[in-house]
């Protein structure tokens, strides 16, 4: 138990060192980008005066080695700071009481990214897990043939392609599901369901043949090892075997995928999210670049950069404890 504590705690430093770096690259990264708030804002034929005015008021005139200790420092205690597009907003209109900070902004839209993730994995998982130990099952025949090519379709088509063909089938020539999914706080449960199921749909095509073809592999692999031998000569059905004896044993590389899938169902949600319009963070960030709204741009990549070292680390975490031979490394 104590080696296991100790390759937690190790793969833990590791994570929070790696997010460290990566908050740098994101800060450096967002900084660079062409234009300036200051400017977009005021326009063309602003002074440099006031130009300057609001540089010196949003803090855009100090170093960046200072903003970016600024920064880190407030979103240690949980503070992105405040967005400029609401700042400048507020400042239109005289009053300070409508200035949100950026967690106020990023807090609905991250809840229903992630109920669009977890309407996601409730359908892909178990399906992709189905199908992979279908396809090791019957492997070769037909079944695993167009299991495999419908997978590696669905996968080598970007999403914005899907998004389109799913809305011309299925809200268009066949209204089964609305094509915007605009929902809101309030709403009930049913009725954000039915509205956030395409892009959901969508991004189920996307992650489904990684799970499967893994999981397929992995129980393939294990299909040639003794005890699986042993279990058949005692007359235990295919599907027995499998489930049994060699699914139990081939969990580490499949938490390995599935969290990499879970992933990419918050970090990459931005295409699925502007397609359909979903008021959720990939949209946000989207928005936030438009309008050059640094606050909300950092704390959008932070984020996901966080969700998925956070999810990678689970994944490795799981795969130790359900490994005997990782739990105790010679």
């Amino acid at each position: 138990m104590d080696n296991v504590l100790k390759i937690i705690m190790q793969r833990l430093a590791l994570g929070l060192l790696t997010l460290l770096i990566v908050s740098v690259v994101i800060f450096v990264a967002v900084n660079m980008l062409p234009g300036d708030f200051a400017q977009a804002i005021l326009g063309q034929g602003a002074t440099e005066e006031s130009v300057a005015a609001i540089r010196r008021d949003l803090g855009l005139d100090q170093p960046m080695i200072t903003r970016y200790f600024d920064w880190l420092g407030g979103v240690v205690q949980g503070d992105f700071g405040a967005s400029f597009a609401s700042a400048n907003a507020a400042s239109f209109s005289g009053t300070t009481s409508g200035v949100k900070t950026v967690a106020q902004q990023i807090g609905p839209r991250f809840a229903n990214t992630m109920f669009l993730a977890a309407v996601t994995a409730v359908i892909a998982v178990p399906l992709s897990v189905t199908l992979g130990i279908l396809a090791a099952l019957y492997r070769n025949s037909v079944f695993d043939r167009a299991a495999n090519i419908f997978t590696l379709t669905s996968i080598s088509s970007p999403e914005f392609f899907l998004a389109y063909v799913l809305i011309l089938f299925l809200a268009v020539l066949n209204p089964i599901f609305p094509s915007l999914s605009n929902i809101y706080d309030g709403m009930a449960f049913s009725e954000r369901l039915n509205k956030s199921m395409l892009p959901a749909l969508v991004l189920t095509l996307v992650v489904t043949a990684h799970m499967m073809r893994m999981t397929r592999a992995a129980i393939i692999n294990l299909l040639a090892s003794p005890y699986i031998e042993m279990a058949r000569l005692k007359g235990l059905s295919p599907m027995r075997v499998i489930v049994k004896h060699a699914l139990p044993n081939a969990l580490a590389p499949i938490i390995n995928v599935v969290a990499l899938n879970l992933a990419y169902l918050i970090t990459g949600v931005v295409v699925v999210e502007v397609v359909f319009v979903y008021p959720g963070i990939g949209q946000l960030f989207v928005d936030s670049v438009k309008t050059r709204d640094i606050p909300v741009v950092q704390a959008c990549c932070l984020i996901f950069a966080a969700a998925y070292i956070l999810l990678n680390l689970t994944a490795d975490i799981m795969s130790i404890l359900s490994n005997p031979r990782l739990r105790h490394p010679k």
